[in-house]
């Protein structure tokens, strides 16, 4: 990720994030609106989401997280891998920031 190879994506909601924090470096991509951010014919397309980037996606849970990487893959994209829960990464000693 500091090398600019990997892009760490939560898809949790704003709310969430502002309860327990995120990941420290990740981008926050609500599920909702993850194809528009990530397709680049969107008008509102994320110049972060690039096809020759790893994309790790994680949620509160995991469920969330998978339903978006196969949504990433069918647009397109080729290396997308789930973190999983953040809770999980949290309490095993990851890094996290206040959103």
């Amino acid at each position: 990720m500091a090398q600019g190879k990997a892009l760490v994506l939560d898809v949790r909601d704003p709310s969430e994030l502002a309860a327990n924090g995120k990941i420290a470096g990740a981008v926050n991509v609500s599920r909702g609106m993850l194809e528009f951010r990530a397709d680049p014919e969107s008008p509102y397309h994320d110049p972060a989401f690039d096809r020759n980037r790893t994309l790790i996606l994680y949620c509160a849970s995991g469920g969330r997280s998978a339903l978006a990487g196969k949504t990433l893959q069918d647009l397109g994209d080729s290396d997308v891998r789930n973190l999983g829960a953040f809770k999980e990464w949290a309490e095993n000693g990851g890094s996290v920031e206040q959103a």
